[in-house]
């Protein structure tokens, strides 16, 4: 009998775990990302199916290096006509011309579709938009580019909607081979985010039979996101404490494997605006402390109380915040209160702590914030959100600024950089843009989604110092929110968020943001604990803002 060498019986081993591991993972399709995009347990594990977020987008191709400003901020991120395009190629197609905006080689799924209104005040068009999949010569899908994702025809509100003068989709759209887009017209701003997938995960190409198919995966999957506040089952912790000026109150978790499921906190009163920047939420997993966060950020309210309803996360008119990030650690936990103003607060918390399963896919949740004032906005520069080492995913952020001038202050894009990478392959097409509404801010904007929302904008007269209903007018404060589900970011050794700020106005802004993440213990971030830094950025209602350098 022939003796087979150590080598050989080593290939035969990794062949082996190599197809045990592509058999144990379930088919990538329709239903089971709808499934994925309902299960909140699944952010807080490195996915199996391992992909990376791309984004094809209209930035403006001048942008090619940061060692060349001018080119790097250039801000025509639209299509002015085919000797400036922002798109792939123009294509004759049975007689008719077609513009390709995105293209994409191997297994994956877009999984969000941000467009604009082309007139600012009301959408209307007649552009068709085609998705030629796995190299097929007729569409797998095709449509008016609006009437498709305003969630009121083929997909469904929420999982496509009508955003502020945008529409945004959040339907799967998988594919097993590639995967082209096109527009039977000059296209104008777009984004079309997704996912690409290792070449050994078997995905299921999307199809109007598979559609159809389904229908119950699709109604279930609306009815959860509309629906978030599902009952948590677990051990319940509550803590209620009157905190003085500056003092801190903890509460421990109970010991061993366990996930907490929900947290809700809230506090006595809300009638100065500025306690929800001054209370800061922190938390502690198995000894090291990942949760720093003033509680406006880390629940979506901004400044003040402002109520909306998310998937992740709630605030009540009644003055509850409620997280549903699912938060895993494997031995003790530790939720602590941090009271940064000068004045006594009253704060009721309540945790509820279930079971969970720590294996090797489990991350630790991070939450970190990041202010900044005054930030100049000249010369145009990139503002860090966060940068981190190691693995992890990236999973939402809630932006807070402050605009001393009534012009636009959002022209800025996200520059995402993933592993090492020396041009971003997220690069979008204005602040915006990237929560999913368009056309810059107004003064009675609001909007929430289950991914994403504007629940604060307090804009002011810079004379009277009262808020101002004037339809252009972008001065004051607003804040941002985006969470996500399939369109969470994994990264294997580093990612860094950058935000271009770009005003239209030569001033001076306040910056802050919270940004949420997923990692190992061994994860790093950028971001530490600064109560100065805390108290130095613009609250309401104290506004003394910096006039404008110029006009």
């Amino acid at each position: 009998m022939k003796r087979v060498s150590k080598a050989t019986c080593l290939i035969f081993a990794v062949v082996a775990l190599s197809a045990a591991r592509v058999q144990s993972q379930q088919p990538v399709s329709i239903q089971s990302l709808l499934r994925e995009m309902g299960d909140r347990d699944q952010v807080a594990r490195y996915p199996k199916a391992d992909f990376r977020l791309k984004q094809a987008s209209s930035y403006d191709r001048a942008s090619k290096t940061p060692d060349d400003p001018k080119g790097w901020f250039s801000n025509i991120d639209r299509n002015t006509s085919d000797k400036h395009h922002n798109f792939v190629r123009t294509e004759e197609n049975r007689g008719r011309k077609e513009w390709v905006v995105m293209e994409d080689e191997g297994p994956g799924a877009i999984v969000r579709f941000w467009v604009p209104w082309r007139d600012q005040l009301k959408p209307g068009s007649d552009i068709l938009i085609r998705f030629y999949l796995d190299g097929a010569s007729e569409p797998a899908l095709e449509g008016n580019m609006f009437d498709l994702f305003q969630g009121k025809g083929l997909i469904p509100f929420p999982l496509a909607h009508e955003s502020l003068r945008s529409a945004v989709s959040f339907f799967p759209i998988p594919y097993a081979k590639s995967c082209k887009v096109t527009l039977s017209d000059h296209p104008f701003f777009f984004q079309f985010t997704y996912r690409e997938y290792d070449e050994d995960v078997d995905v299921k190409t999307f199809s109007m039979e598979a559609f159809r198919s389904a229908k119950s995966s699709i109604t279930a999957t609306c009815d959860s996101l509309l629906n978030p506040a599902k009952a948590a089952v677990g051990d319940v912790i509550k803590l209620k404490e009157t905190l003085g000026g500056g003092q801190e109150q903890s509460v421990s978790l109970r010991e061993g494997a366990a996930a907490v499921q929900t947290l809700s906190l809230k506090l006595g009163s809300y009638d100065d605006a500025n306690i929800t920047r001054h209370v800061v939420l922190k938390i502690s997993f198995d000894g090291k402390e990942t949760v720093w966060c003033p509680i406006g950020d880390f629940f979506g309210s901004g400044l003040g109380l402002n109520p909306f309803q998310g998937w992740y996360r709630t605030v009540d008119s009644d003055g509850t915040m409620t997280s549903r990030w699912v938060m895993p650690y494997q031995n003790n936990a530790k939720v602590s209160i941090l009271n940064l103003s000068e004045e006594p607060v009253v704060v009721e918390l309540t945790a509820t702590v279930g079971d969970w399963k720590w294996d090797s896919s489990s991350m630790y949740f991070h939450a970190d914030w990041h202010g900044q004032f005054p930030v100049p906005t000249r010369p145009y520069s990139d503002w860090n959100y966060v940068t981190l080492k190691g693995r992890g995913v990236y999973v939402g952020d809630t932006l807070t600024i402050m605009n001393p001038v009534e012009r636009w202050w959002g022209e800025g894009d996200e520059k995402i950089f993933v592993d090492g990478e020396t041009f971003p392959s997220i690069f979008g097409t204005g602040t915006e843009d990237y929560y999913a509404y368009s056309w810059g801010g107004r003064s009675t904007d609001f909007y929430e989604h289950p991914f994403h929302a504007q629940t604060f904008s307090h804009k002011y007269n810079k004379l009277s110092r009262k808020p101002k209903i004037d339809e252009k007018n972008t001065q004051g404060f607003s804040t941002e929110t985006r969470t996500r589900a399939l369109d969470t970011m994994p990264f294997s050794s580093s990612l860094q968020l950058d935000m271009e700020v770009w005003s239209w106005t030569d001033c001076e802004m306040g910056y802050a943001v919270g940004v949420y993440w997923y990692g190992d213990a061994d994860t790093t971030s950028n971001r530490k604990p600064d109560p100065e830094e805390v108290l130095n950025v613009p609250v309401v209602p104290e506004i003394k803002h910096p006039k404008p350098r110029s006009k």
